[in-house]
């Protein structure tokens, strides 16, 4: 039994193939199903499914779970699948990659771009010099440092020396002794944008989100061409936009169009990660799923979080002003002063390379941060998916934390020296610089050392600190008034009988409850006593 155009059937949809020319990889396909009736194929349709609810190409001539078809021959053709129990194993689009291959022929087939950011990707290594630079960091003398490791001094003067390569075991040993080293540097998401051709907010919600929607608060917008937007806690942290239904003048149908991008900003990456440890899952499984949705990055922001002061930005700043350093991109900027704290970017969309001052940064904000300077690498479109790959990549067997020092030594490179103009124009520019210029000691040290650290998560819960930041500011000098002249009364029951507005109301609601997806009843993980940081698998 099936329902065509809102009317029963008593057919049995069977599976003729996909159409010549929807063999592309998407999760909307056109295929074409067979009206069986008796043992006969009374009427053919050729029919928009989805991928992620057909889950798998049926063999030719079988059975096809489809419910219901809608529409007509000059606008098409869209079918409804039987929902399943089973548990979501997308190979549809697997399936369709075969099928590709099979096609491509001649200037028709379908090629995978390649980056320019992957042409050349260099790996830092840990040298003599960085020994040296931590020893004098650490203020330890060769033998007091080898008395801490348990080795013996002349091991470490061949390190320094380079008669004696330094191992992997080594640098483990180190980090492993000097604890405040190995928490000096982390790499963390900062920002994340994706789009879904396919989905609704409401379905980015529910299938990749997987978060309460009644957290969620639906207004209108005008912002990046959509119409619609949904704001968890009413607020601008984790959001996403697309295109609210509207009604055919013609037919009088609701119709729904698709296309919809998530916006996780600095802070919204702080509070979904809050949702993906109550789903006991990390970045890598969150961004496996968001590709089973078709998902793909418009934006990513890494963040490399300099919590020892490794860094000093009037040292960088310097450093550019003397055109001591060497980047990819010919574009750099200078902004900020010595007091508010400096920011200087190198290279502009799709690739900037940001370095700052976070403590300043937070400070001028009127809060606090364990941070004292960030470097930040912000990427856009396939730049962005390039890291993804990277990280997917089971042949490369890196960490994100390795793929991001690995693009930062690439892309930009300080030096202890101004660069002579001549060195500019060589045909292997950096080779040649390495190999004439000393390094400055501190950026170095950062991007060799950086392969050795974390990438950490660090959930937050939603919170009215900003709020409660202006009433201690702004408001409670005047509360203070209005209580010593005999108006506290007054005030109280005006709280009491004040309204809330919908961002209000879903703010308040974000706030107070404990699990943001209703995930923690099912995992062992302590909610009540949560750590500040989890490191990424």
């Amino acid at each position: 039994m099936i329902t065509i155009n809102h009317e029963p059937k008593a057919y049995t949809p069977i599976f003729l193939g996909t159409t010549q020319h929807s063999i592309r990889l998407s999760l909307e396909i056109l295929i074409m199903v067979g009206m069986k009736w008796h043992d006969e194929i009374i009427e053919t349709y050729n029919v928009t499914v989805s991928a992620i609810a057909l889950r798998q190409l049926p063999h030719i001539g079988s059975e096809i779970a489809i419910t219901e078809i809608t529409g007509n021959e000059l606008t098409g053709f869209k079918a409804k699948i039987r929902k399943s129990d089973k548990q979501l194993t997308n190979t549809t689009l697997t399936e369709l990659e075969k099928l590709v291959d099979i096609k491509n022929v001649g200037l028709y087939q379908l090629l995978k771009g390649q980056s320019n950011m992957a042409q050349k990707i260099n790996i830092p290594k840990f040298d003599a010099n960085n020994l040296k630079y931590i020893r004098q960091i650490l203020n330890e003398s060769q033998e007091s440092l080898a008395q801490k490791l348990k080795i013996t001094r002349q091991t470490v003067n061949r390190f320094e020396t380079g008669e004696q390569k330094i191992s992997n075991k080594f640098i483990n040993g180190l980090l492993a002794v000097y604890k405040d080293l190995a928490e000096s540097i982390e790499v963390q998401f900062d920002w994340i944008s994706l789009t879904f051709p396919d989905l609704t907010s409401k379905q980015v919600i529910k299938d990749v989100l997987s978060i309460q929607p009644d957290l969620f608060l639906e207004r209108l917008t005008s912002q990046n061409f959509y119409t619609r937007e949904m704001a968890f806690a009413g607020e601008k942290n984790i959001y996403i936009q697309d295109f609210a239904p509207i009604k055919n003048p013609e037919t009088q149908a609701i119709e729904q169009k698709y296309g919809t991008t998530l916006y996780l900003t600095g802070k919204g990456t702080r509070l979904f990660e809050k949702a993906l440890l109550e789903q006991n899952i990390t970045w890598h499984d969150f961004f496996q799923k968001a590709r089973q949705y078709r998902g793909h990055l418009t934006r990513l922001d890494i963040a490399i979080n300099d919590k020892w002061g490794l860094l000093d930005m009037n040292d960088l700043v310097k450093a550019v002003q003397e055109k001591r350093f060497w980047s990819k991109s010919k574009s750099y900027a200078v902004h900020g002063n010595v007091d508010d704290g400096w920011t200087v970017n190198f290279g502009k969309s799709p690739f900037v390379i940001r370095a700052y001052d976070k403590r300043k940064e937070q400070a001028s904000k009127g809060f606090d941060t364990d941070v004292q300077n960030r470097v930040e690498l912000e990427l856009h479109q396939d730049k962005a998916e390039y890291v993804i790959d990277e990280w997917f990549d089971q042949h490369n067997n890196k960490t994100l934390t390795e793929i991001t020092f690995d693009i930062l030594y690439t892309y930009l490179w300080f030096t202890d020296k101004p660069i002579e103009e001549k060195l500019l124009k060589a045909d292997k520019v950096r080779d040649t610089i390495e190999s004439s210029v000393e390094p400055m000691p501190a950026w170095s040290l950062l991007t060799a050392l950086g392969h050795k650290m974390k990438f950490v998560r660090q959930p937050k819960e939603q919170s009215i600190e900003r709020i409660e930041k202006w009433v201690l500011e702004s408001v409670v000098p005047s509360l203070a008034v209005l209580k010593k002249t005999g108006h506290w009364a007054e005030v109280i029951e005006a709280m009491n009988n004040a309204e809330l507005s919908s961002e209000q109301q879903k703010l308040v609601k974000a706030t107070m409850i404990n699990a943001i997806t209703q995930a923690n009843q099912k995992l062992t993980i302590n909610f009540e006593k949560p750590k500040k940081r989890y490191q990424e698998i």
